[in-house]
């Protein structure tokens, strides 16, 4: 049906053609009026027809183009891909449109670049989606049993809200030999249903029946309702009532006040008594009627009960029912016709604005679109409008109440970045009505300013071990431009190597944000450059550093570098093994304030954090050393007494000045001996005490056989030297030659003063004073050196003059006897 419209149009225009195009020509915005037709009910969603393809718009126009609707109410939407026309709410004919013959919904298709407006009308046709109602759910008739066949008794006409052929309606009559169904066709092209009398009534036979009416309308498929009659069968009563006319029309103007007299209706009744007594009643009328109107049931007379709106609606007609009080009724039909007063100041709606406009902008530019309607009719809804108000715009006037504000002139936003108007409408009503509405237009600015930074250096001061993405510091710039050409974004735009990788700018806001944990032990300050770019085109932007100092944190501990945890025990120590940390050898005969040792520490923290101080927090004999504060170093508080242990251990605490504090321990052994030679028992018991009770018994056990069964040895070759008194083999020589044990230097010098008792054999030739033993080895492994660096001295047992021989020597006189004597020697593990 559109497209049927559509050709027409185009038919009818070719004759028209050459001044529609001078027309576009002039102001490139010449309205067209499209018409489509849907039927009512249409789901949401459902297409009306190809509003962009009816326009002329190709797909690929729609984004610049931004086609979009102007309506009153959002019955219908555009979409934005296709430029389709859909339904976007339920439509009702009879809810929009009422009883009205046609029903169409206009509105506004509004394109950009250049700005256009467009009239779209949409009827709404019926769709059957109403049944015949009856206002009354039984009708009750009385007839008397005088009453001759052929009688027509007039029922209740059923009301369908669908118009055209819908609302054509047909009724039936359920089946009964005593009745019929007449239809008696009105002037106004309604159908009267009537109740004819077939056969006369025998009340004493049968003093009523129950009928059902049904009202069918004219729809594909049609619908259907029924109401019941009730047929009384009386005595008396054979008039019914007769209305002076069948049909009462009137006119009333809107705005009228509640209670206002309409009309007055007139029946008789030619009966006597309650059987010519006539009330008067509405009839099947919609709701609205009965909210608007009144009748009063003994005088006839219609009154407004309600408030009359011409621009809701002009006409109403409605059925009044006349009852006499036998029962029977008669029908008429009232119609009303409100007349318009001048009650709507005209309505100024702006459909679109571009704004702000360029002040290199032609003259000529449409810069608003705007509609102005007034509900009235006649006179009362001419409209002329005016732009009140100093700007260089004009006011041209469109078809179908559009009109353009136009630039009259050039534009300079230096003289005025801004121009208000004032949109007057009037009607040509008497008294005349008028409204008003203010529109701003602001000129936009050209890119003719770079940003400016609030500071041309930045200095932020950021703690190490911040958290990823804290915030560092935020810049700011300002342009003097406006719009985008004002809107300022950041950017990084270089500075020191690898600082790009420390921080990032908010591109909107400014803000500096740190991308990882800053270390001030590896970087302690960086500086990187901020470039400042407006929304322009082209685009200007300046520059500003940004440098960035990392503050000291206590992150880290004191290290103690010496002495060093489980390091050996130096020189001193030789093959014997390694001991758990080092250990100093302190003279007995040291003052107060020898220096023992000096404890050495380094924090990578800097300033109050690095600052170390020193404390002994554990010693064997606290009241002997004592360490510095500041320097570390161990010294004794007194002087070494005999009384004092040969070890002591030393625990110091090594703290920084950070908030909070933190700290390092260094442990330091300390032998209280004259020399290293002396310190080595204590060494030696000391790695002995790393063996358990349990390895330590055994080793004893096993030392005590070992020297048992060497003496019983001894024992034995004595008794076998003496018994052959023979030059003995070298092996019998007291186990050889050699002047000190093969066992090696396990013990002390001061072997002849040791602790544990044990028996050995001396065997001495003529003339010598030297012994030679044989010596059990210790129990425990201990550092291993010569015997002569070891003892330094003389043994205990002094040499005669006459051995002078060395220890390998054989003696002077081998034949010469031998005297082997028991010595007792104790020595010290």
């Amino acid at each position: 049906m559109a497209g049927r419209q559509r050709q027409s149009r185009r038919r009818a225009g070719g004759r028209v053609l050459l001044p529609a195009l001078l027309l576009c020509l002039c102001c490139r915005a010449a309205p067209e009026r499209l018409r489509y037709a849907i039927p009512e009910e249409l789901g949401r969603g459902s297409l009306v027809g190809p509003l962009a393809r009816d326009l002329g718009l190709s797909p690929a126009e729609l984004p610049a183009r931004k086609l979009r609707l102007s309506a009153e109410k959002p019955y219908f939407t555009v979409s934005g891909e296709s430029g389709n026309l859909y339904v976007s709410e339920r439509l009702d004919r009879e809810e929009m449109c009422g009883e009205s013959a046609s029903c169409a919904v206009s509105f506004e298709a509004l394109v950009q670049n250049p700005l256009n407006v467009f009239h779209v009308e949409v009827a709404i046709q019926d769709v059957n989606d109403n049944s015949p109602a009856f206002s009354k759910a039984a009708l009750d008739l009385e007839i008397g049993e005088w009453t001759l066949p052929g009688a027509r008794f007039p029922l209740e006409m059923a009301r369908d809200a669908d118009v055209g052929s819908n609302s054509l309606l047909t009724y039936q009559l359920s089946s009964n030999p005593s009745f019929a169904l007449a239809v008696k066709e009105s002037p106004g092209g309604s159908k009267q249903p009537e109740l004819v009398l077939e056969r006369a009534l025998d009340r004493e036979k049968q003093s009523s029946f129950e009928l059902v009416l049904t009202a069918v309308d004219g729809g594909d498929p049609a619908r259907s309702g029924t109401v019941q009659v009730r047929v009384n069968v009386t005595d008396a009563n054979d008039n019914a009532p007769v209305f002076s006319e069948s049909v009462y029309e009137a006119r009333v103007r809107e705005n009228v006040p509640a209670g206002s007299l309409v009309l007055r209706v007139r029946a008789t009744d030619a009966d006597a008594g309650s059987n010519g007594r006539v009330s008067y009643s509405f009839g099947n009328v919609p709701d609205g009627v009965r909210a608007l109107f009144s009748v009063g049931s003994d005088s006839g007379e219609v009154r407004t009960a309600g408030p009359l709106d011409f621009e809701e609606k002009s006409r109403y007609s409605f059925g009044l029912e006349a009852r006499d009080g036998g029962g029977l009724t008669a029908h008429c039909e009232v119609q009303l016709e409100i007349t318009d007063e001048n009650d709507n100041a005209p309505e100024i709606t702006v459909l679109s604005v571009s704004s702000p406009v360029p002040e290199d902008a032609p003259s000529g530019t449409v810069v608003a679109v705007m509609k102005v309607r007034d509900r009235d009719s006649g006179e009362n809804g001419q409209v002329w409008c005016e732009l009140s108000g100093e700007a260089p715009l004009s006011l041209v006037a469109s078809s179908g109440g559009s009109y353009k504000v136009v630039t009259a002139s050039a534009l300079d936003r230096e003289q005025a970045p801004e121009h208000r108007v004032t949109v007057v409408a009037r009607d040509r009503g008497s008294p005349s009505l008028s409204s008003r509405t203010a529109l701003v237009l602001e000129v936009s600015d050209v890119n003719d300013n770079a940003p400016v930074f609030e500071e041309a250096a930045y200095s932020a001061y950021v703690a190490e071990n911040n958290a990823a993405g804290a915030a560092v510091v935020r810049v700011r710039a300002r342009d003097a431009d406006a719009g985008a050409n004002g809107r300022v974004s950041y950017w990084l735009a270089g500075g020191s190597a690898g600082a790009a990788a420390y921080v990032s700018v908010e591109a909107r806001s400014g803000a500096v944000y740190a991308q990882r944990s800053f270390d001030y032990e590896q970087c302690r300050e960086f500086a990187v450059a901020v470039r400042a770019q407006d929304g322009g085109a082209p685009s200007r932007s300046s520059t500003a550093t940004v440098r960035v100092f990392v503050l000291d944190r206590n992150d880290n501990a004191p290290r103690v570098l010496w002495p060093a945890a489980g390091a050996g025990a130096g020189a001193g120590a030789g093959a014997a093994g390694a001991v758990a940390a080092p250990f100093e050898v302190v003279p007995r005969s040291a003052e107060a304030g020898y220096l023992v040792a000096k404890v050495v520490a380094v924090d990578a923290d800097a300033g109050r954090n690095a600052w170390l101080s020193y404390e002994l927090v554990q010693a064997s004999e606290p009241a002997l050393f004592r360490v510095g504060l500041h320097s570390g170093e161990v010294r004794t508080a007194r002087a070494v007494s005999e009384r004092d242990a040969a070890k002591q251990r030393l625990v110091a605490v090594v703290k920084d000045h950070g908030q909070p504090a933190l700290s390092a321990t260094a442990t330091l052994h300390v032998v209280l001996a004259e020399s290293l030679q002396e310190a080595l028992p204590e060494l030696s018991e000391r790695a002995a005490g790393a063996d358990s009770p349990a390895e330590l018994q055994f080793y004893l056990v096993l030392a005590l056989a070992l020297l048992s069964a060497l003496f019983l040895l001894s024992v034995a070759l004595a008794v076998l030297a003496r018994v052959r008194r023979a030059g003995p083999p070298a092996v019998l020589r007291c186990l050889g030659a050699q002047r000190f044990s093969v066992a090696g230097a396990a013990f002390p010098a001061d072997f002849c003063e040791g602790t544990l008792p044990s028996s050995y054999n001396l065997c001495v030739a003529p003339g010598r004073a030297v012994a030679e033993g044989a010596w059990l080895p210790p129990p425990p492994p201990l550092p291993s050196l010569p015997a002569e660096e070891l003892l330094g001295g003389e043994p205990c047992g002094k040499r005669s003059p006459s051995s002078s021989a060395g220890a390998g020597e054989p003696p002077a006189d081998p034949d010469a006897p031998q005297v082997c004597k028991p010595a007792r020697s104790r020595w010290s593990p």
